[in-house]
């Protein structure tokens, strides 16, 4: 999963201006075959989710109107095979990848998918352990632990999903004091949004 983002050099502002602004009359978002998707066809919600800069957890909880778990399917320490330019990453750094899972708590729905990629040394130290630990999901935590941050959106899809459903996309990176230290992409799966 973390060779999606080796040497992607794209930065807002390049001619992909929905997740930069929200609103583009016309616009459309890449399949990656060739065949644009007109993003006024999305349900309104995801347009919604995919340029949101809140804890997406919060959001999702408000609209199906249940408590959010989240689930850490995968969290470990892995080797940067390539640069990642998006998060500033050269290549053979260390960096720690995790995958999680948004699922209702009442409903056991599956409401996204999230992989990251996080360069834990520019983490304060107690962030960082609440992280390793998997106490809670990196929104929450973020919000919880009081730090400033902004949040970057770098690239909104469309994607064949694992259950043979469409799935949307969106990747963003989140700067913490001047520099881009976690890239995540959340994956939404289309019907469940319609």
């Amino acid at each position: 999963m973390v060779e999606r983002y080796y040497r992607k050099t794209v930065v807002p502002g390049d001619g992909a201006p929905f997740r930069c602004e929200g609103f583009v009359r016309g616009g459309t978002i890449d399949t990656g075959a060739g065949r644009p998707v007109a993003i006024a066809t999305l349900p309104p919600f995801l347009r919604a989710l995919l340029v949101t800069d809140g804890t997406v957890t919060k959001i999702i909880e408000a609209y199906f109107w249940e408590p959010v778990v989240v689930d850490t399917l995968r969290q470990e320490f892995v080797v940067a095979g390539d640069a990642i330019p998006w998060v500033h990453i050269t290549g053979d750094e260390r960096i720690m990848v995790r995958r999680a899972r948004l699922r209702g708590a009442d409903s056991g729905r599956e409401f996204a998918h999230a992989f990251s990629v996080i360069r834990t040394e520019l983490i304060p130290a107690q962030f960082r352990k609440r992280l390793i630990d998997r106490e809670i999901g990196i929104g929450a935590l973020i919000r919880d632990s009081g730090l400033e941050s902004y949040r970057e959106v770098m690239e909104v899809g469309i994607e064949p999903d694992t259950a043979n459903d469409d799935a949307v996309f969106r990747t963003y990176r989140i700067i913490i004091a001047g520099e881009p230290v976690i890239l995540i992409t959340e994956t939404f799966p289309l019907t469940l949004y319609r």
